[in-house]
C-alpha cells in the first residue's frame, strides 16, 4: 500500500485561521473521493474535531449524507494536554500508526506554539500549509524586517522550526527529502493596499531565501466561519443543503478554496467534484 501524503497546518501564532483552512482542505478532499484522516493536537481546544463531530450531528439530524474523516483515537485531549511530552508523543505515535494504515491523506493541525507534538508533526510533514493573516505582526514569524527601513533582516523562529523539520526528515529517512511548504495569506481585506504591498514583497524576497511557495490568499468572509457550528463548509452546500442563505459570496469562497487546492496539487479536489450550487435560488 503506498505511503498516505500527510499535511501540516502550522504556524506558532494563535489566531493565524489553520483550524479554518484545516476543515475546508479535509472537506475538499472528501468531496473529492479521498479517504482522509484528521489529527487534532490542539489538545484542549480540537476545533477540527469538533467541527466534524458537529457535522455527523447535524446530518444525521437532517437526513443529509456528507462525507467524513477518519479520527483516530487521542483520548481525553484535556488530560492529555496535561500528560508529559513521553505520553503525549506516545498517543500521537499510535493515532499517525492507525491513520496510516487507513488513509490516502492524513491532515494534522497543529497548535499555535512550539510544542514536541507540533514539531513531531511538522517532521513527518509531506506539505506544510502555513496560513498567516494580512499583517506584519504575522509575518514576524516568519522574517524579522528592519524597523526603520522595513527591510527583510533574517528568517525568524517558525522558518527555522521548518527548516529544523527539513533536516530531520533528511536524517531519518537517509536522504534529500522535499517538504513543500506553502504559505497562504489569510482574511485579506478589501482596502489596506499599501500595507499589503509590502508585505507581499517581503514575503517574496524570504520565500526565495528559506523555500517556501506563496499560495492564493482567502479575503476576510464571514461564510468561512458561519457555517461551523453545523459542520458544513462552503464546499457542501448545493441546492438541498442551505442551513444560512446562499449570495454570490459563497461561490466566490468555492473558487478561493479551489485556487488553494489547485496551488497544493491536490487536482482532484480542486476540480468539479462540489455539488452544483445556485445563489439565484437562495
Amino acid at each position: 500500500m503506498a505511503q498516505p501524503q500527510v499535511i501540516v497546518i502550522g504556524n506558532e501564532k494563535g489566531g493565524a485561521g489553520k483550524s479554518t483552512l484545516a476543515i475546508h482542505i479535509v472537506t475538499g478532499l472528501l468531496h473529492a473521493g479521498k479517504k482522509v484522516a484528521i489529527i487534532d493536537l490542539d489538545l484542549r481546544q480540537r476545533s477540527m474535531e469538533r467541527f466534524f463531530s458537529n457535522r455527523a450531528a447535524w446530518t444525521a439530524a437532517n437526513g443529509h449524507d456528507l462525507p467524513l474523516p477518519i479520527v483516530p483515537d487521542m483520548g481525553d485531549g484535556k488530560a492529555l494536554a496535561k500528560a508529559d511530552e513521553a505520553e503525549q508523543l506516545a498517543k500521537f505515535d499510535a493515532a499517525y500508526a492507525e491513520a496510516q494504515a487507513a488513509a490516502d491523506v492524513i491532515l494534522i493541525d497543529t497548535p499555535g506554539g512550539d510544542t514536541a507534538l507540533s514539531r513531531a508533526a511538522h517532521g513527518r510533514a509531506d506539505q506544510i500549509v502555513t496560513p498567516m493573516n494580512d499583517s506584519f505582526v504575522d509575518f514576524d514569524l516568519l522574517g524579522e524586517v528592519d524597523p526603520v527601513t522595513l527591510e527583510l533582516k533574517k528568517p525568524s523562529i517558525y522558518s527555522e522550526s521548518v527548516w529544523e523539520a527539513r533536516k530531520h526528515r533528511a536524517i531519518t529517512e537517509g536522504r534529500q527529502v522535499t517538504i513543500d511548504w506553502i504559505v497562504v495569506t489569510n482574511r485579506l481585506a478589501v482596502a489596506e493596499a499599501r500595507n499589503r504591498r509590502r508585505l507581499e514583497e517581503r514575503m517574496m524576497k524570504l520565500a526565495k531565501r528559506v523555500g517556501f511557495r506563496v499560495g492564493p490568499g482567502l479575503r476576510d468572509r464571514v461564510i468561512y466561519r458561519e457555517l461551523f457550528p453545523f459542520g458544513l463548509t462552503v464546499a457542501d452546500l448545493s441546492n438541498d443543503i442551505r442551513p444560512v442563505s446562499v449570495s454570490l459570496a459563497h461561490v466566490a469562497a468555492r473558487q478561493e478554496m479551489r485556487n488553494l487546492m489547485q496551488a497544493m496539487g491536490l487536482d482532484d479536489a480542486a476540480g468539479g467534484s462540489m455539488a452544483p450550487l445556485d445563489a439565484a435560488a437562495a
